[in-house]
C-alpha cells in the first residue's frame, strides 16, 4: 500500500468516527463511545503511515521534503495535529463527548479536500519554499491551528453549558454558530454525493465547494439552501436546552471547558507568534526580500493573531472569564479558518503556491 491509500483508509475512517461520537452524544451509548475511541485511533495510525510514506516516497522520487509544503499536505496535518490533541484531551481527562466537537472539524476539512479536487501529487519545491526555515515556519503554524480549533470545540461546548437563557445574547450566538456549521457540513455532503457519487460534472473544481447548494447556479436551490439553514438554526436555538442536559448528563463542568480552553490558547499563541509570524518573516525575507509585504495571508495571520492576543489580554487584564471568553475564542477560530482558507479561495497573493487549482 502507498501513501493515499493510507490518507483514503483514514478519512473513511475519521468520517465514520464522526458519525460514531455523534451517536454516542445522541444516544449516550458506552458501546459507541467505545467503538468511536478505537475507529479514531486506527484511522490516526493509518495517517501516521500515509504522511511518513509521503514522506519517503519523495526522497524514492528524487525529490525528499517534508510533506507540508502545498495545501493538501498542509491541510492533512492540521487534521493528523487535531485529532492528536483531541485523544490527548480524551485519555487525559476521560471524556468523549469533546469527540461530537471535534471530528466534525476534521471532517469537514477532509471534506474539503475531496470537494476542491486538489492536488494531491508529490512535486518538487518552487523556488520560494527552497528554505531551512520552511520546516519551523509551516510545522508550527499548523500545530498552532490544531490548538485553535480544539479550543474552539471547548469554547462551543461552554457556551452550551452555560447558557440557557434564549433571549440571551450568548444563547444566539452559540445556536447561530451551530447552525452555520451544521448546515456547511450538511452541504459539503450534498456535494459529495452530488459530484463524487452521482459524477454530476462541474466546469470548475472551486465550484463544487458548496455548489449543490449555497453556491448552486440556481438562484431557487439557493435560496431552499439558506431557508433549510434557517430553520434548522432555528431548531438548534428552540431546542438548544437538550445538548445542555446532554453535557450534563456525561458529567463534563463548565470550569473544566474554560480551563481547557484557556490552556490551547496559552499554548498555541506562542507557537504561532514564533513559528507562524516570526519563522514566516525570516522566511519571507529570504525568499521575496521584504519582511512583511501585507500579503493577503500575512494580513490575515496578524488579524489572527490580535484576535487571540486580545483573548490573553481581555482574560488576564480585564478578568475575563466563561462566556465572555469562550465567544472571543469561537470568533477568533473563524479568523484562523478564514486565513487558513478563505485567503486561499477568495484573495490571492505571495503565498499562490497554497491555492487550489
Amino acid at each position: 500500500m502507498g501513501s493515499s491509500q493510507f490518507f483514503g483508509a483514514a478519512e473513511i475512517g475519521y468520517f465514520v468516527a464522526m458519525m460514531v461520537y455523534i451517536g454516542y452524544f445522541v444516544f449516550r451509548s458506552a458501546s459507541a463511545g467505545k467503538a468511536a475511541t478505537v475507529v479514531t485511533s486506527v484511522s490516526f495510525a493509518s495517517q501516521t503511515a500515509a504522511i511518513l510514506l509521503r514522506w519517503f516516497e519523495s526522497y524514492q522520487m528524487g525529490i525528499g521534503r517534508a510533506p507540508l509544503t502545498n495545501l493538501y499536505e498542509s491541510l492533512e496535518f492540521f487534521v493528523w495535529c487535531l485529532i492528536l490533541g483531541y485523544l490527548i484531551i480524551e485519555f487525559k481527562y476521560k471524556t468523549r463527548s469533546f469527540g461530537a466537537f471535534i471530528t466534525p472539524i476534521a471532517g469537514l476539512t477532509l471534506g474539503f479536500i475531496d470537494l476542491t479536487a486538489m492536488k494531491t501529487t508529490i512535486e518538487p519545491l518552487v523556488p520560494a519554499l527552497q528554505s531551512n526555515w520552511l520546516l519551523a515556519h509551516v510545522t508550527m503554524a499548523f500545530i498552532s491551528y490544531s490548538a485553535f480549533g480544539l479550543s474552539f470545540g471547548a469554547a462551543m461546548m461552554y457556551l452550551i453549558l452555560k447558557t440557557d437563557d434564549r433571549k440571551g445574547s450568548a444563547y444566539w450566538f452559540w445556536t447561530i454558530t451551530a447552525g452555520i456549521f451544521v448546515s456547511v457540513l450538511v452541504a459539503m455532503l450534498a456535494d459529495y454525493l452530488n459530484y463524487h457519487i452521482l459524477h454530476t460534472p462541474v466546469a470548475d473544481a472551486k465550484d463544487a465547494l458548496l455548489g449543490s447548494t449555497f453556491r448552486n447556479k440556481s438562484s431557487s436551490i439557493r435560496l431552499l439552501s439558506y431557508l433549510a439553514a434557517a430553520v434548522f438554526t432555528g431548531i438548534v436555538w428552540r431546542y438548544g436546552g437538550v445538548l445542555k442536559r446532554t453535557f450534563t448528563y456525561f458529567g463534563v463542568s463548565a470550569e473544566l471547558l474554560d480551563q481547557l480552553n484557556y490552556n490551547l490558547i496559552a499554548l498555541g499563541f506562542p507557537i504561532f507568534t514564533l513559528g507562524g509570524l516570526i519563522f514566516g518573516a525570516v522566511w519571507a525575507d529570504q525568499a521575496w526580500g521584504v519582511y512583511w509585504s501585507w500579503d493577503p495571508k500575512e494580513t490575515w495571520s496578524l488579524i489572527t493573531w490580535l484576535s487571540y492576543a486580545f483573548y490573553l489580554h481581555a482574560r488576564f487584564i480585564k478578568g475575563w472569564r466563561g462566556t465572555k471568553v469562550a465567544v472571543v475564542a469561537v470568533v477568533a477560530f473563524v479568523t484562523v479558518v478564514f486565513t487558513y482558507l478563505g485567503v486561499n479561495i477568495f484573495l490571492s497573493g505571495l503565498h499562490s503556491y497554497g491555492e487550489m487549482p
